[in-house]
């Protein structure tokens, strides 16, 4: 009798910035305050954060992509990250602008460069870089709710700024749980050694 096939398991992942306690609870109550005026369950979903990466892999690549993640974290620099007002992805998403984007962006390419290739499942299952970065609060909005909020929210203003000294990967193995904490990376600051930094 021949043994039964298993399939590999498969989880999605998101790799992520938090925002500094008092800064998060304050999203949370902007997005509380959302949920209240627009009844749009999303903005309920989740603790604020700025997305780098999500993506879907086999869990047997789990273990590789967190050594390089933390080969990466160890060498960047803690970075200040500058929240200004509230943009939109037009017809669905509303949105607290990161300012300090080219921050964001370098950190994103950095990723990309050295993970890319263990982040991509298959050809339908590519990672999805986030080069536009923000912090969500509401997003999957029906028209009249993107219509509404964005009217009121366009004229709006919020200012914040954190320091990021750490991202985070999470991993949920079906869409309907919550995310699980799979490691936290610190960002350290170490100089490269002196042999990798000699160019000729």
């Amino acid at each position: 009798m021949s043994a039964a096939i298993t399939t590999p398991a498969v989880a999605e992942y998101l790799l992520l910035i938090e925002p500094r306690k008092d800064l998060s609870d304050a999203i949370t109550e902007i997005k509380k305050a959302f949920y209240n005026r627009y009844k749009t369950q999303e903005a309920l979903k989740g603790k604020p954060h700025l997305t780098l990466v999500n993506y879907k892999q086999y869990t047997s690549f789990e273990s590789r992509i967190v050594q390089k993640l933390r080969t990466i974290s160890v060498r960047l620099s803690p970075i200040a990250i500058d929240l200004q007002d509230y943009g939109s992805f037009p017809s669905h998403t509303i949105y607290i602008n990161v300012v300090s984007r080219s921050t964001v962006q370098n950190l994103v390419k950095n990723i990309r460069t050295h993970l890319q290739g263990l982040m991509k499942m298959d050809k339908d299952n590519k990672p999805h870089f986030i080069m536009e970065p923000h912090i969500t609060i509401a997003r999957r909005l029906k028209p009249w709710q993107y219509e509404q909020g964005w009217l009121d929210y366009s004229h709006q203003s919020f200012s914040g700024r954190f320091i990021a000294n750490t991202m985070v990967l999470l991993r949920r193995e079906t869409p309907d749980q919550k995310y699980e904490l799979v490691h936290r990376f610190e960002f350290q600051g170490m100089a490269v050694g002196a042999s990798q930094a000699v160019l000729f």
